[in-house]
């Protein structure tokens, strides 16, 4: 299993490279990426296939592994936290801030930096909303979270949905539109390495942590009695992994079920063991990421958008994985 999850993405990376509606065998992407160390092996490689490979193909294929990666192990994590099998990253309302982020600055006629600095920091203000609300109420500390996560979300959506009334119907309407379905259409290499840095240190607190999680998801009581501050660990689970699904948000638009589905794909895989399901779900996430991203670019003469597709497909995968999953967690 293990040779199975690290191998199926180096695959998919390689494969997905010769996939688009500009076909490259894979004999030439293989000179191509070799081309830096040994020039002449793409001499008989025409120049526009070069720069598909190594500017546009090779940082969003990079940007689909990690944005996958990255939802799939926040779900696992909020799963866990929340000791139920149908929350995902959203539910603390981080998409729907996001989305309000990057509508505000599309409305307002800003470069695409400032779209995804908007989308990032307006994602990190609806978690920070549901969670200083919850702080108000000394009931059900994880219930009335999901209460405040759920009326932020439902706030910032809201406000999204006054921004496409007022905005402009033949230009700024269909741009806010078209990001709110997600795409990896606009990624460059200058997106990957802030992407990257946010989404591997989030994923290896989430690592180191992983024994911990397995005692978070058998409840505080337990936590507690092993000497466990349940609710400053939560505190830290929710940072790390609204930080990831913020910076995943900001670059690729608002995308659905990719952690409320990889999760369970992974329990049925490796079981419960977060020591086991984190790395499953990053695996698991990546490729799936990948596989949608490349029937978006190569299913239709125009780009399907991602979140179009992960619904489409996501929900009867998820079907399926409850059926096989019905005996329980």
């Amino acid at each position: 299993m293990v040779v199975f999850l690290v191998t199926l993405p180096v695959i998919l990376f390689c494969v997905s490279l010769a996939l688009g509606r500009y076909e490259i065998s894979l004999v030439d992407v293989g000179r191509i990426l070799l081309s830096p160390l040994q020039p002449d092996l793409v001499e008989n490689i025409p120049e526009t296939a070069q720069k598909l490979v190594l500017r546009i193909r090779i940082p969003r294929i990079l940007a689909a592994l990690l944005v996958g990666g990255g939802l799939g192990v926040t779900g696992a994590a909020f799963q866990g936290i929340f000791k139920n099998p149908l929350v995902d990253s959203n539910i603390l309302g981080v998409t729907s801030g996001a989305g309000f982020g990057a509508a505000l600055a599309l409305l307002l006629i800003r470069p695409m930096w400032q779209v995804q600095l908007s989308a990032f920091l307006f994602g990190l203000l609806a978690v920070g909303l549901a969670f200083f609300g919850s702080r108000m109420y000394r009931s059900s500390p994880i219930l009335v979270l999901t209460l405040m996560g759920i009326l932020v979300g439902s706030l910032f959506n809201s406000l999204t949905s006054l921004l496409k009334y007022v905005a402009d119907p033949l230009d700024t309407l269909p741009a806010i539109t078209f990001w709110l379905l997600g795409s990896l259409t606009s990624i460059t290499w200058e997106d990957i390495p802030m992407l990257a840095a946010v989404t591997v240190l989030g994923t290896a607190f989430l690592w180191v942590i992983r024994w911990r999680l397995n005692v978070l998801s058998l409840g505080d009581q337990e936590a507690k009695s092993l000497g466990m501050n349940p609710n400053r660990l939560k505190l830290g689970i929710i940072a790390a992994s609204t930080l990831i699904t913020a910076m995943a948000v900001s670059v690729a638009g608002v995308i659905g079920w990719v952690g409320l589905v990889i999760p369970h794909a992974g329990r049925i895989l490796v079981g419960p063991d977060h020591k086991k399901l984190i790395p499953a779900t990053i695996s698991l996430g990546a490729c799936f990421m990948l596989l949608i991203d490349d029937v978006s670019r190569s299913l239709l003469p125009g780009e399907v958008p991602i979140g179009v597709l992960t619904g489409i497909l996501g929900v009867p995968l998820l079907i399926v994985l409850l059926r096989k999953n019905r005996t329980g967690w």
